[in-house]
């Protein structure tokens, strides 16, 4: 799922609700962070100096304005895994200074720090089992996700208001869906740690 410079539509694993967000425009001479892919981009590089590049775009995020953005991730097919939820949490003011500041370095390293590749096949399975534990727990509507639906690197992937009862209404409060999540934290955790930075590149 494509990922804006605002905060996204999620409900974690952890049971966390937040607003949808909407893409914010780039300079109107700089690339916007983005507007490029999180998949390989041949425009990159390959190697150490793609692994270069990306890494600059980190240290520039890092100093304007977001200090705790981790070093982004590239996996054996090139794709670059990046924390995207440090991005989510600055305001739309802090975004536009991100694009002016760092939408070059992250155009010429061919990635967007606001994109997630595909989930990976181990997330995807990890996902798959806690969803099967959701329903047998009390959320018999819970969707199994698939490498096309939207996750967080380090929090797995998000709920739809579908998935729980009296549509959401009532979120990580409703005693069904603490019920469910207490009976399957070992399958929520272990799909956390799959959803990893780390983890995410050995897959």
């Amino acid at each position: 799922m494509k990922r804006g410079l605002t905060a996204l539509a999620a409900l974690t694993l952890l049971g966390a609700l937040v607003l949808a967000g909407c893409s914010s425009a780039g300079g109107p001479t700089v690339p916007a962070l983005g507007s490029t892919s999180g998949t390989a981009n041949a425009d990159g590089g390959s190697g150490g100096d793609r692994a270069a590049k990306v890494h600059a775009v980190a240290e520039c995020i890092r100093s304007h304005g977001a200090p705790t953005y981790q070093e982004p991730v590239i996996d054996a097919a090139g794709h670059v895994y990046s924390d995207t939820r440090s991005l989510d949490r600055l305001s739309r003011s802090a975004l536009d200074e991100l694009d002016q500041s760092c939408g070059a370095l992250a155009a010429a390293a061919g990635y967007s720090p606001t994109d997630e590749p595909p989930a990976p096949p181990a997330l995807v399975a990890a996902g798959v089992r806690s969803a099967q534990c959701l329903r047998q727990h009390g959320l018999p509507s819970m969707h199994d996700p698939t490498s096309a639906s939207a996750y967080t690197p380090g929090h797995g992937f998000g709920l739809r208001a579908g998935d729980l009862p009296n549509n959401g209404a009532l979120g990580k409060d409703d005693p069904a869906v603490q019920r469910a999540f207490a009976a399957c934290r070992a399958l929520l955790d272990a799909e956390i740690r799959a959803s990893e930075l780390t983890s995410l590149a050995k897959d």
